[in-house]
């Protein structure tokens, strides 16, 4: 598999497992969206972190 195919299929897992949670419950994603809103920046930035960190650790076992 090259490059170019890992990552659209990289991409196409995240479009999947993100349609997921909408799909199966509309009412639980938006209200979590809801509650989303009112982070601050900064609690925003350390998710974004701790996904970036999961993700890289994830690609380095693999």
């Amino acid at each position: 598999m090259e490059w170019g195919d890992s990552i659209w299929s990289a991409f196409a897992l995240v479009f999947l497992i993100e349609g997921l949670v909408p799909f199966i419950s509309p009412a639980g994603w938006r209200r979590m969206f809801g509650q989303l809103t009112h982070l601050r920046d900064g609690q925003i930035r350390f998710f974004a972190l701790l996904s970036i960190a999961a993700g890289v650790l994830m690609l380095s076992i693999g």
